[in-house]
């Protein structure tokens, strides 16, 4: 029924995956999906902002979070599952929602929480996921 999982992770908080990551591995189990594990970074270019931080810094910025996100999915990814590994960067909510129309995913798998002041994925996005997203989401409470 599905085949390709995206499931979008704040690497800085637990709570947008520790809950919910049996049920994405349920998943690409039962359906031998592939799994798309995202994090987003803001965004840095604008000139305004970009010349508040050193040359290079949003490269590196990148670079970082990928190896990050390389060292989350070899922690707690069974190897069984195959695994695509995306940082985006950007817009949190529109990021997500442009990710997963690139990889043509049938299925968003995201936490919902109590919004906590700095968190990744606080109502207004999980819900703007939702309500936008043409395919089917999962929000695992």
């Amino acid at each position: 029924m599905y085949k390709d999982i995206l499931f979008p992770i704040d690497l800085n908080h637990d709570s947008s995956w520790v809950d919910v990551l049996p049920s994405v591995i349920e998943y690409c189990k039962a359906f031998s999906a592939r799994l798309h594990v995202m994090t987003v970074v803001p965004d840095f270019s604008m000139p305004l902002v970009g010349s508040y931080f050193p040359s290079g810094f949003s490269k590196k910025m990148m670079e970082d979070t990928n190896a990050h996100l390389h060292k989350f999915i070899k922690e707690h990814v069974p190897s069984e599952i195959q695994v695509q590994h995306i940082v985006a960067e950007g817009v949190v909510y529109k990021e997500i929602l442009r990710v997963a129309d690139e990889i043509q995913a049938d299925l968003i798998i995201m936490a919902s929480h109590r919004p906590e002041l700095g968190d990744f994925l606080i109502g207004p996005y999980s819900e703007r996921v939702v309500r936008h997203f043409k395919r089917s989401v999962l929000v695992v409470r």
